[in-house]
């Protein structure tokens, strides 16, 4: 990455996109904390979030990851309440779990071992680990990954809905019809860069995405409608 500034504020969905090794996942990783830049600095909640001592930083932030390697026999419900780790045990907690599971549609598999079930459902259960979080922050990299029509539009409304209570959350999508329709801002990464930063409209224009993508404008076109 060169020279990125990217900032997502309370009640922002902002979806990054660009082209395959245009630096969405590194970027992503740079804000988690699990990647550290060569120069300049991420900032969570007004402080630096190097200093943000562990459990507190996870209290204020929660990733979804590209993928989840769990392998060992965790049930779904164990699954989502590692969630609930970085906070003090409360009677609270197995409400919070069953209404994660309940919003991304995984509480029927809560008695299911996680290394069985598909990659969806893998994602999903994931989803609702980041959910019983319960962060101000959330950071989703490709979360509509593995998921069918259906539950990508049920993934990317959760995110929407997070957003709209006061949620500062950020989304790397490759899916330009998901993002044009879900997110508050966009951003368009190539090489490293970000090449715009704002509307859909303003985003997704066709010069911009043939620029970019480097295929024909008319099947832009369809993309962005």
């Amino acid at each position: 990455m060169d020279g990125v500034s990217v900032g997502v504020r309370p009640g922002e969905l902002v979806v990054v996109v660009g082209p395959n090794g245009a630096g969405k996942s590194t970027l992503l990783r740079v804000l988690s904390g699990e990647r550290r830049a060569a120069a300049g600095s991420v900032w969570l909640a007004g402080r630096e979030l190097s200093v943000w001592p562990a459990q507190e930083r996870a209290r204020r932030l929660a990733v979804l990851p590209q993928q989840s390697r769990l392998e060992f026999g965790f049930l779904v419900e164990e699954v989502v309440q590692l969630g609930r780790a970085p906070h003090a045990p409360r009677s609270a907690d197995a409400a919070v779990v069953w209404t994660a599971m309940r919003r991304v549609g995984v509480d029927h598999l809560a008695g299911r071992l996680y290394p069985t079930l598909s990659g969806g459902e893998q994602q999903r259960t994931q989803l609702a680990r980041v959910l019983a979080q319960e962060a101000g922050c959330v950071l989703l990299d490709e979360p509509v990954a593995s998921l069918d029509l259906k539950h990508q539009h049920a993934v990317m409304q959760i995110a929407r809905e997070l957003a709209a209570d006061g949620v500062a959350v950020l989304a790397v999508l490759h899916d330009l019809r998901l993002a044009r329709r879900y997110a508050s801002r966009l951003v368009l990464l190539c090489g490293g860069k970000v090449v715009a930063d704002g509307t859909a409209t303003e985003v997704l224009t066709a010069d911009l995405i043939a620029n970019v993508y480097e295929v024909d404008v008319s099947l832009a076109v369809g993309v962005t409608a």
